[in-house]
């Protein structure tokens, strides 16, 4: 039994998704081993599923279908009570995509915290919607136990301001119209990991590929954000699952000025019917597509625009840092899919990058060749544990 008052679960909510886990930090900082984690996947559609670490494989699980967000926390919260003799806390810590102008550095959410996040709905809105349920539920749930939000954008808040300021009017920077930056929990974590697999490498020009359904590119110097590839929104930047990815605002203007789509429309285009499953028609899952591009023409073309897109941004990166000396991938894809990673790798001939083909395969923590002239490494991001981090330092007795 875990004491109940060294106890802090943190929540990572997805669009469909909800990944949590429980630490125990005592009187110190929490281990990076989670006691207990899991994630339910396909909330809101017909067959939701729950896996944890005390499962060997996922289970079917049946949610309310008026409020699926709400049940999937319930199931979470029903588990808490194995773990802690009355359920209670230390805190509760969220991984929030957005927090603005304002919101960057970790922070007690309180009503009118809760309220300004709430605002910015519009610029998360496959995230920020049931990261916010999730608040609202524990305040519900548990009223005396502090949240924090850790915001994805902190760690990119310090990038120069010629990455941040974006070619409009200036009054649009006074106004909080910028670039952020998102998946910073993620770079946070490398930051941290690179320097302990890599050492001295890790403080040089280092380029970690994010790739999951979402994804982006961070750019870093001395493990600081230098660059990054998502921008005012988590809709920038390279081409994802359902997301579109960078795109000529004229395109967007044309979409509106021929009447056929609102702004409702509109974004659901760009956020949840674009990318690979725009583009393919089939699937936003590159393991789909590996599978039946010898046969969909448009799977193939799918894939070759999306491995296109990383190639193409991650030589600007490079262009920024001045060269490369550890290529990064982290990430659901970045971590476990084989094939795109020599696909991306295979065009960076420019920077002298060969990959072992056998560590690739097995997905080893260093995948390049000895002869490689940029070493290329695989390293599993963390994101919940950075948030536990700073939650920990928030409310630590």
């Amino acid at each position: 039994m875990i004491d109940a008052s060294s106890c802090i679960l943190v929540l990572n909510a997805g669009s469909s998704s909800l990944k949590f886990a429980l630490y125990d930090v005592g009187a110190g900082e929490p281990g990076e081993q989670a006691r207990w984690r899991g994630k339910i996947d396909g909330i809101g559609g017909s067959s939701p599923t729950w896996s944890d670490n005390r499962s060997e494989h996922a289970r079917a699980l049946v949610l309310d279908a008026e409020r699926p967000f709400r049940a999937a926390l319930d199931e979470v919260r029903q588990h808490i009570g194995e773990y802690t003799p009355t359920g209670s806390l230390r805190a509760v810590a969220h991984r929030v995509v957005h927090g603005g102008s304002r919101y960057f550095a970790p922070t007690r959410v309180n009503a009118d915290v809760l309220e300004e996040l709430r605002r910015l709905i519009p610029l998360a809105p496959l995230h920020q919607p049931s990261t916010l349920e999730g608040i609202e539920s524990f305040f519900d749930s548990h009223p005396d136990v502090p949240q924090i939000a850790c915001f994805d954008t902190g760690f990119h808040h310090g990038m120069p301001m010629v990455e941040q300021l974006l070619p409009l009017p200036y009054d649009a920077w006074e106004r909080g119209l910028r670039r952020y930056g998102f998946h910073g929990l993620s770079y946070e974590y490398q930051s941290i990991a690179l320097v302990r697999r890599h050492g001295d490498l890790a403080r040089g020009r280092v380029l970690v590929a994010h790739i999951g359904n979402g994804a982006s590119l961070c750019a870093m110097r001395e493990l600081r954000s230098v660059a990054t590839t998502m921008g005012f929104s988590a809709l920038d930047g390279l081409m994802m699952g359902t997301r579109c990815g960078s795109l000529d605002p004229g395109v967007v203007l044309s979409l509106l000025e021929t009447g056929r789509f609102s702004l409702e429309r509109l974004g659901q285009l760009l956020y949840r019917e674009s990318g690979l499953l725009g583009v393919s028609g089939e699937s936003s899952d590159p393991r789909v597509l590996l599978a039946t591009e010898g046969h969909n023409p448009r799977a193939r073309l799918a894939l070759d625009l999306y491995v296109h897109r990383i190639v193409r941004e991650i030589g600007a990166l490079a262009a920024v840092l001045g060269g490369l000396d550890l290529l990064v991938f982290t990430a659901g894809i970045g971590e476990h899919n084989a094939v795109i990673r020599a696909r991306v790798c295979a065009a960076l001939g420019l920077f002298g990058i060969r990959l072992d083909d056998a560590a690739n395969s097995r997905h080893a923590p260093v995948i390049s060749a000895a002869d490689s002239a940029c070493v290329v490494a695989v390293e599993p991001t963390n994101e919940e544990w950075m948030a536990a981090l700073r939650a920990n330092e928030l409310t630590r007795p």
